[in-house]
């Protein structure tokens, strides 16, 4: 009896091992979705490290106690606080623009729909403010997804690599920005560089610190009025620390943010020596009739970030 007890006690004790093992957790592969969910939180909390050290080094040429000093290191503040947080840096999280470059047969369809829900979940969790409203009736599904928003760039290459940009370009730094005709007789600007840089100096002293100064400008020499305004955007892409392929090009950026900084407009308009921390320049063509010079103002939360994707769909390497 005592034997049969022993049995049935030890059966007992396998069975229970045996429905207690461990649960063989599968990982949920990366996908699409979750790689663009990811680039908006860090493109929406965390600034470019050449956006932020030049930010930072800015500070040293002020003068210390001043009004400029002050609020660079506030924006220092900001910064920090925004990575550590994963909190947006802005309250304004801007307008989504996402500039795709990807090889042949890449679905542009797709990519917008899983794009746009990316962007739905990033505003429920807090990446981004609540930003995009209905122009017409001022209605607010608080969603930031609706007709042009977010705004997609596609551009098919020879590379079999999908690279996605991505700017959030805030509403007050777009205000400022602007559009000139040349010639511009009131301001003496010709249809040539010396006429280029009058029209952008005008741009930023009518800025006078708004939308968010110190600023970076996107500018784009020729084109028509639509293409001019989308290629200055595309030079928000570029790196702080980069030249200009053009001489002639990148010795305007540098005179004019070197100009720029003497005018006294300083951080916010505070006055100081940090009225631009960049400007990059691009070219296309024109018709004879027409010499435009588009101006896409940034301002010091100059967010940006990219990423490459692997054919699965999950990031391969970050771009910034």
């Amino acid at each position: 009896m005592a034997a049969n007890k022993k049995t049935t006690k030890k059966k007992v004790i396998a069975k229970k091992k045996a429905t207690t093992k461990k649960k063989v957790t599968i990982k949920k592969k990366p996908s699409l979705y979750d790689s663009l969910l990811e680039l908006v939180r860090v493109t929406s909390t965390v600034l470019p490290d050449d956006v932020a050290r030049v930010l930072l080094n800015a500070r040293k040429a002020e003068t210390e106690g001043s009004s400029a000093s002050y609020a660079l290191g506030i924006i220092a503040d900001n910064i920090e606080l925004a990575k550590i947080k994963s909190s947006p840096i802005c309250q304004d999280t801007g307008t989504l623009l996402f500039f795709v470059n990807h090889p042949v047969g890449f679905k542009q369809s797709e990519f917008i729909e899983t794009a746009k829900k990316a962007v739905v979940k990033a505003t429920q969790v807090g990446y981004l403010r609540q930003n995009s409203v209905d122009s017409l009736t001022g209605a607010n599904t608080g969603m930031n997804v609706g007709p042009g928003h977010p705004s997609f760039h596609f551009h098919e290459h020879k590379s079999d690599k999908v690279e996605i940009r991505l700017v959030l370009k805030g509403g007050g730094s777009e205000n400022v920005s602007t559009q000139y005709s040349l010639p511009n007789v009131e301001l003496g600007a010709g249809r040539d560089l010396e006429g280029v840089k009058k029209v952008i100096l005008d741009g930023v002293i009518k800025a006078q610190g708004k939308g968010c100064g110190p600023g970076i400008l996107g500018v784009c020499i020729g084109g028509d009025r639509g293409a001019g305004y989308i290629n200055s955007k595309e030079q928000l892409l570029r790196k702080l620390d980069d030249k200009n392929p053009s001489a002639d090009l990148n010795k305007l950026e540098n005179e004019i943010v070197e100009i720029s900084n003497k005018l006294g407009i300083g951080p916010m308009g505070f006055g100081g020596a940090t009225t631009l921390i960049g400007c990059k320049i691009g070219v296309l063509n024109r018709l004879p009739a027409s010499f435009f010079v588009s101006i896409s103002y940034m301002c010091w939360a100059s967010r940006r970030q990219g990423v490459v994707l692997t054919k699965s769909g999950d990031i391969k390497n970050w771009l910034y």
